[in-house]
C-alpha cells in the first residue's frame, strides 16, 4: 500500500490527523500482541523461513525473498514460495500456473514464480500443508511477520534504510503494524535494504542489502518515462536515474494498480510524443496484458547482500536444524 502523506510529514494537519487515529492504533498493536501470545501455530514438517516487515508499504521484502530462495535453491534444497496473494482473487491454497494472472493470484507470485513453486493461500497454515504434501524441504512466506498461524524457524525483519519517520504511531494512525520492540523481539535478524541508516535500533544482527539491475542493459544517457504502481515509486524512480537515466517523466499510481487500456495508451504517446523509452517495474510489467506489453521495457531488479556470507551462515544453521 501507498503511505498517506500524514505518516511521513511533521506539521499541524499530520500530527492532528495522526492523533484523532491514535486510539485505533492502540487497538491494532495490542491485537497483534494478543494474537502472538495466544496463538497455536501449525508447525510444519518442512522448515519456514519468514520474509516480513514491521511497516506498511513497501520495504523491498520480495526481492529479499527471491534471493533467500536463490541460496538455498543452490544448495540443492526442494524449496517453495509461500504468499498470501495480495490484489488476487484466488484464496487457495493451491500452487501457482503457467495461466495465472495477476488479478487471479496477484502480482508478486507471478514473480516469484519465475523462480520456483508458489503456494497461494490465505490461510498460511493450509498452505503449509499443501507444502508438506509435496515434500518440500523449506517454505519461504513472502510476508507473514505478523501472521500467528504457521510456525517460523527463521524470521528475517526487512526495514528500508534512510527512511526517516515522523510518526512511529500504529495503524492506521501511522506506518506501525506493531511497537517496533515487540516486533524485533521474534526477529532473528534484521535486512537493513538501501542505502542509508536504519530507522531502527536493535541487538538483532543487520544483514545489508541494495537492489541491482538483473539484465546487462545500459541505462545511462536513455531518455525515460518511467512509471509505476508499487508502494514507494520514488525509490524506481531514483534507481532509474542512479543507472544514468534521464527521467523525462515519473508517474506514479497506486499500489497494485490496475492499469487501464486508456492508461497504457496515454503513457505510450507520451513516450512517443518525447521519443523516450516507456520503462515500469517489473511488478508493473507482471499487471499488463501481453499486448499492453508491447512497447514497454521493464527494469529487472534483485537484492545483492552486502554481508553475504552472514546470511548463509543463517541459512545453514537453519537447514541444518
Amino acid at each position: 500500500m501507498r503511505q498517506p502523506d500524514f505518516w511521513r510529514r511533521d506539521n499541524v494537519t499530520a500530527r492532528l490527523t495522526s492523533a484523532i487515529l491514535a486510539p485505533l492504533g492502540w487497538i491494532y498493536g495490542a491485537s497483534v500482541a494478543y494474537r502472538a501470545r495466544h496463538a497455536r501455530p501449525f508447525r510444519s514438517r518442512a522448515k519456514v523461513v519468514c520474509v516480513g516487515n514491521l511497516t506498511a508499504g513497501g520495504t523491498g521484502k520480495t526481492p529479499v525473498a527471491l534471493e533467500i530462495a536463490r541460496i538455498l535453491i543452490a544448495r540443492g534444497v526442494r524449496t517453495v514460495f509461500l504468499t498470501r496473494g495480495y490484489g488476487g482473487r484466488v484464496r487457495g491454497p493451491r500452487f501457482v500456473t503457467a495461466g495465472d494472472r495477476s488479478s487471479d493470484v496477484g502480482d508478486e507470485p507471478l514473480m516469484l514464480a519465475a523462480l520456483a513453486p508458489v503456494i497461494v493461500s490465505r490461510d498460511r497454515a493450509a498452505g503449509a500443508k499443501l507444502a508438506d504434501e509435496n515434500g518440500f524441504d523449506v517454505i519461504v512466506m513472502d510476508d507473514g511477520h505478523q501472521n500467528f498461524a504457521l510456525f517460523k524457524d527463521l524470521s528475517l525483519v526487512v526495514v528500508a534504510a534512510g527512511t526517516e519517520v515522523a510518526n512511529h504511531r500504529m495503524l492506521p494512525a501511522g506506518p506501525w503494524r506493531e511497537p517496533i520492540a515487540q516486533g524485533l523481539k521474534r526477529a532473528d535478524a534484521v535486512i537493513l535494504h538501501g542505502g542509508g541508516t536504519s530507522p531502527v535500533e536493535t541487538s538483532v544482527p543487520f544483514v545489508e542489502s541494495r537492489l541491482v539491475p538483473v539484465d546487462d542493459v545500459s541505462w545511462s544517457g536513455r531518455r525515460v518515462i518511467a512509471f509505476a504502481g508499487i508502494a514507494n515509486p520514488e525509490r524506481f524512480f531514483a534507481l532509474l536515474r542512479e543507472l544514468g537515466a534521464k527521467v523525462v517523466e515519473a508517474r506514479a499510481f497506486a499500489d497494485h494498480h490496475v492499469y487501464s487500456q486508456m492508461e497504457v495508451a496515454h503513457l505510450k504517446s507520451r513516450a512517443s510524443a518525447e521519443n523516450a523509452v516507456l520503462v515500469t517495474t517489473e511488478k508493473d510489467f507482471a499487471r499488463l496484458s501481453a499486448s499492453e506489453r508491447d512497447g514497454i521495457a521493464q527494469l529487472r531488479v534483485r537484492a545483492e547482500f552486502k554481508q553475504l556470507e552472514s546470511i548463509e551462515h543463517l541459512l545453514d544453521q537453519f537447514v541444518r536444524r
